[in-house]
This record gives structure tokens, sequence and C-alpha cells, in this order.
């Protein structure tokens, strides 16, 4: 083994990717870092917005519609089937794979990411989420739909684990002071990616689509090379703060008697999933979660059959609207998806940056009291063809959703410490991976019960609504006993020593200046490295609000 390589005890890799040399030096500016983890997020975030290729992949072969295969042709050989076109149900297992896969590789490798720094984690998430896209395309080519699976749903996925947990860590250490801001920040890059990415697809796909093919897999490798250069720079952008570094002038809140749920000390990972705190918070954000998936799941037909034609200023229900009119509907609910999304998008940094004066418990607290309320009024108003009530209370939820995920790390690095919040962090990730089970499923399965017994379509989500209600009401209760972790959790200064020697942090003494103020002079930069990030951000906002506008037409 060559100087040029250095053994981390997890990996080889070249010495510049290694976490020794991304400890930032006196002067560094703390805001550089939040645009490193958006150009990441709002990459990977286009996860969210995969459905944007099932129509055109759906007719892939037919072109003009899709050809279906013949009767006689069993699941397992249409996997390989090239003479026929896919279903949307066996593409739409491509969002299974993402979010499992994102929950796993999150727990399995989030140790790892803490001993390899944020800049080599990213970078493997760029290989892997670029890469897999890579693979789709020559899956699409050859029409392979395993491929795609393999492609996009597990190598993808495994570099969306990676990358969604890379900067957590990071950020925390680097704002001490406004941990839930700063999560928010990077977080909010993962709701907004579909916002930039869908319509970048749809515009790829016009450009590309032939008589010959719908441009799907030249749609995914111009996204790959963008995404890649995006991330890359992302990741190559990383720096941590050394042992013990603060902002210039902070001061950690003294610690109050009787309140311990903020911690100067540390949990090692291997040591936190065992305590009560990490399976309650874990119940916390499926729970949460889940209710929200399966508003998103079911939001735009929800919309368009309870208010029908009332959305079209006449009285008809949704089986006596023409198909001219239920084309109508379809685009105006869409407008409502694109306005959730917004809330979602807006939600995760409210709501964040909130906890960082309520508290991540209150916040939860709010999450659920609220949400529980605006769950069961739903139905009602409906029954009282209240539309702007309606699309609020659901922009309300949909923001509490993304606020959720926005801020459980700051909440893990209150009760946990902040040496291993980000495995930490991978390891509950999990509960997003069951959330997109539960969620859907509790969804879609009790509404086609309600159909099939005759229950009104306006009238079908009522009951599937009250038992989300339900579900907030167990997450508060399992909120409610969350306690400080008890002293025989912590590491003691010697486990703490032995760690920060595998994570490569430098040590105080190694260490000058352990508090400083940016310096001026990176003050261009930062605004440069922002408008890098906020300039797409900003795009995709707009493409969504020309979309929002006719739900108010």
């Amino acid at each position: 083994m060559t100087d040029a390589f250095v053994l981390d005890g997890a990996s080889a890799a070249p010495a510049f990717l290694s976490k020794e040399r991304i400890i930032a030096k006196p002067g560094f500016n703390r805001w550089l870092v939040p645009p490193a983890a958006l150009a990441i997020h709002l990459c990977i975030g286009m996860a969210y917005g995969f459905s944007v290729f099932w129509l055109p992949l759906s007719k892939a072969v037919g072109i003009d519609a899709p050809l279906a295969c013949g009767a006689d042709i069993g699941f397992f050989e249409q996997i390989f089937a090239s003479n026929c076109d896919w279903q949307i149900s066996m593409l739409g297992w491509i969002y299974t794979l993402f979010f499992v896969f994102l929950g796993c590789s999150a727990a399995v490798w989030g140790g790892w990411l803490e001993h390899a720094g944020p800049r080599k984690a990213g970078l493997v998430s760029a290989v892997c989420w670029c890469g897999g896209l890579l693979i789709s395309a020559l899956g699409i080519y050859h029409h392979q739909i395993w491929l795609l699976w393999l492609g996009s749903g597990v190598i993808g996925g495994i570099g969306l684990g990676l990358g969604y947990i890379s900067p957590v860590s990071t950020l925390i250490k680097w704002f001490p002071d406004k941990r839930g801001m700063a999560t928010g920040m990077a977080i909010m890059g993962f709701g907004g990616g579909a916002m930039v990415g869908a319509p970048l697809a749809a515009e790829l796909m016009s450009h590309f689509a032939s008589d010959t093919g719908v441009g799907v897999w030249q749609s995914f490798v111009i996204m790959a090379i963008i995404y890649f250069v995006f991330m890359v720079g992302g990741a190559l952008a990383y720096r941590v703060p050394p042992t013990g570094w603060k902002p210039a002038g902070w001061k950690a809140p003294a610690a109050k008697a009787g309140n311990g749920m903020i911690t100067n000390r540390h949990v090692h990972v291997s040591v936190a999933w065992k305590t009560p705190q990490f399976r309650l918070v874990w119940a916390v954000l499926c729970l949460n979660v889940s209710a929200g998936i399966g508003i998103i799941g079911m939001a735009s037909p929800l919309l368009q059959e309870v208010f029908a034609g009332q959305l079209l200023g006449n009285d008809l229900s949704f089986n006596e609207l023409s198909a001219v009119q239920l084309g109508q509907i379809a685009a105006i609910a869409a407008g409502f998806t694109g306005l959730l999304s917004l809330f979602n998008i807006g939600g995760r940094f409210f709501w964040a940056s909130c906890s960082d004066f309520i508290g991540r418990k209150a916040t939860y607290f709010v999450f659920f009291g609220l949400g529980f309320a605006l769950y069961a009024a739903v139905p009602l108003l409906g029954q009282l063809g209240s539309l702007a009530l309606f699309v609020l209370a659901f922009g309300v939820i949909l923001s509490m959703y993304g606020g959720g995920f926005a801020t459980v790390p700051a909440y893990l690095a209150d009760l946990f410490g902040t040496q291993m919040v980000g495995a930490i962090h991978g390891r509950l990730l999990t509960a997003w991976a069951a959330a997109g089970v539960l969620g859907p499923v509790l969804v879609n399965y009790l509404r086609e019960y309600q159909l099939s017994i005759g229950v009104e379509r306006a009238a079908a989500y009522d009951i599937t609504l009250y038992i989300l209600a339900g579900l907030l009401v167990l997450g508060f209760i399992c909120n409610l006993l969350v306690r400080p972790v008890a002293d025989k959790y912590f590491m003691t200064d010697a486990e703490l020593a032995a760690e920060r020697a595998l994570s490569h942090d430098a040590k105080r003494g190694e260490v000058a200046v352990l508090e400083w103020s940016a310096d001026p002079a990176s003050k261009p930069l930062a605004i440069a490295a922002w408008l890098v990030v906020g300039l797409p951000l900003a795009w995709g906002i707009w493409i969504t609000l020309q979309k929002t506008a006719t739900l108010f037409q």
C-alpha cells in the first residue's frame, strides 16, 4: 500500500478523502456547509419525483399506447420480456426499494460514516445514486425492468441512505446554537428535489422523445451527469469543525435543574439503539411519517372524489362527471399536490427552526396534537364543502410531515449527544422504511374495502382519516414517555477519546483556535454557494406555483 492511501479502520481511500483533510481552519465560514448538504439532498430528493417517468415507461415499446403482454406471460416472465410494456404497478416497486434500502443502508453504514467523514460518504452516495441512474438507463434501453430495480431501487437506494445522513452530524456540530434550523435547511432540499427534478425530467423527455422512443433513457443519462457534478461538488465542499469548536461569543446554555433533555455527553451508536429513548423516538417518527405518507398517497384522489363538481362550480358527484370534466379536476388536483409539496418543504425549515426555541419534544407535541385535530376535522370540512379550509388543513398536515423529518436529528442530538448522531439517525431511519409500508397499505386497503361495501366515494376516506388520527394519538403518548437518557448509557471519557480517535477528530491540542467568527473575505464565496443551490430550487418552486395556480382559478 502506497503513502497515497490511508487506512482508517473502515476502508482504504485516497488521502484527500480522509476526514483529517477536511477539518476546518480558523476563520472558515460555517454557512458554506449547508449549501454543500443542499447540493446532495436536492439531487437524491428526485426519488420523490420518479412517478414522472411512469406513464412514458409504461408505453416504452408501444410508444403511442401501452403494448400489453400476452395473457399467458407470468410475472417473472414479464421481468425479462423485452417485447411488451411494463405495468405501472411493476414500476412502482422502485419506490418501495428506494425507501427500504434508504433505511437499511443508513442503519448499516451510519457508523462507518462517522469514522470516514461526510466527504467520503457523499462521494459514495454520488457514485451509487448516479451510477444507479446509468444502470437504469441501460435497463430502459434494453427494456429489462430488473435493471431498473437493481440500478435505481437497490444501488440508488443505498446512495439515498448515505446521502441523506451524510451532513447530519456535521451540520449539528457546526450549528450548536441552531441545531434544528441547520438540519432543516439540508433536509428541506430532500423535500424539494422532486420540485426541481420532475420538471427537468419532463423537459428532457420532451426533447428526446421521437417516433421510436419516449426519451426516458436519454433523460436518465443527462440527469445522472448533472447530479454527479452537483453531488461531487457538495461532497468536496464539506468541512468538519475541530473537536470543541463553537461560534465566537456563543455559550452553551446552562443545564436547568430537572431538565436533562439536552445533554453535553455522548452515547455510542451500539448502545443508543438499545435504550428506551431510541425505541420511543423510533415510534414517534414512524407514526408521524405513516400518517403523513397516508395523506400524500390519498391527497389527489380525495380532493377529486370529495369535492368533484364543486371544483368546477357545479353540484355533480364524481361519478356524474364527464371525461372532459374529470380531466379538468385532475389538473386542479395536480395543482393541489404541488401546493402540498411547498408546505412539505417549508415545514421542514419552519418547524425545525421553531424547535430551537420551544424544544424538540414540544414540537412533536404540536405535530401530534394539532395533527389529530386536523385529521379528525378533514371529513367535516369535506361535508361542509369548505375547499379553502380543506386545502389549508392538508397544507398544515404536510408541513408537519416534513417538519418531523427535519426535527428528529436535533432531537437525537439533544438526547444522545453529537458525537455519533449521524449513525444513530441512520438506524432511526428504519422507521421511515416501516412507515413507507404501513401508511400506503393502510390507506389503500381501507379505501378499497370501503368502496367494496358500497360506501360513497366522497365518504370512503372518513374512517381512514380517523384511523390516521388514532396513530397520532399513539405518537403523542410515545413522545410523552421520552425521558432524559440514563447515565449508564453514556460513554466514559476513555471511551469517548477512543471513539474520537477512530473518527479522526482533531484533538484540542492540535487546533490553536476553537472559537471563531467567519473570515469576512469568505462572504462572497458563501453567497455564490447559496446561489448555486438556491437558483435551481427557486426555479422548481416557480414551476410548482404555476401548477398550483389552477387550484384557485
